[in-house]
Parts: structure tokens; C-alpha cells; sequence
């Protein structure tokens, strides 16, 4: 295998990408990616990434932005299967609350509760309730 480029060294996205750290994945085509957040606010919460490393939407190139929104797209129609309530979030640079310094789109189904962004311990996600969820999201 050969050796990853330096700005996806350490990136836990790019080692989903890539196949070196597990994930629930439930989309994927040529240029795009979707799994199950581990830490999520509300159930079914999943992250799109690009199989790109960029850091921030706008380090993605132009002609790429139709992909990536495809694939968003694909990724909020099976969203409507666990509520037809979501929020699509982007958080840019530190101080808007992004972590993971690749870009990534939130897809947080909502069910009626409170805010789910209230400052509160987020519970890992638990392999059998990850097993259901790819059971709705993972077909086509």
C-alpha cells in the first residue's frame, strides 16, 4: 500500500475513506462517502464526506461540488426513512465547531425533541442500533 499523502495522515476520515478504520457506511459511489457519527446527536445522525481530503467546502474544487452534492442529495432522500425532519449542518474552522479537518456535511435527523446542540455528553453509538439503522439507510 502506499504511503498517504501528508495532509490525510492522521485524518480519521481519511482512514474511513481508505479502509483502515472501521465505520458504519451506508452510501458510497466514486467520489463520496456516508457513516453513521459516532457520538450522535440524535439517532441515525450521519456524516457525508468527500473521499477527497479538503479541509473546508471551499478548498473542494468547483467541479466537484456537483458529486458532492449528488451525494448528499442520495444521502438526505434515505434520511426521510428514519424522519422527515433533519437538519444539514457544515461547520467550518474551529471556532464554528468543526473538529475533524475534513470536510464533512452533518445529517441530523430530528424527532421532536429539544435542541439537540445543547452542550450535553453525546452517547457512542452501539453496534446493534448501528445494525438496525444500516438496515433502513444502507439500501437503495
Amino acid at each position: 500500500m502506499s504511503t498517504p499523502p501528508a495532509d490525510e495522515v492522521g485524518c480519521p476520515f481519511c482512514e474511513i475513506v481508505h479502509r483502515r478504520s472501521p465505520a458504519h457506511t451506508f452510501y458510497e459511489d466514486d467520489e463520496v462517502m456516508a457513516f453513521l457519527d459516532l457520538f450522535p446527536y440524535t439517532r441515525g445522525h450521519a456524516l457525508v464526506v468527500p473521499k477527497r481530503h479538503v479541509d473546508r467546502l471551499t478548498d473542494l474544487p468547483e467541479e466537484e461540488y456537483r458529486e458532492f452534492l449528488r451525494g448528499l442529495a442520495n444521502v438526505c432522500r434515505r434520511m426521510d426513512r428514519l424522519s422527515q425532519h433533519y437538519n444539514v449542518a457544515l461547520n467550518q474552522g474551529s471556532r464554528a465547531g468543526q473538529v475533524v479537518f475534513h470536510l464533512h456535511v452533518h445529517v441530523i435527523p430530528r424527532y421532536g425533541e429539544e435542541n439537540p446542540f445543547a452542550t450535553r455528553p453525546r452517547a457512542r453509538l452501539d453496534d446493534v442500533d448501528a445494525r438496525a439503522l444500516l438496515g433502513v439507510l444502507g439500501t437503495a
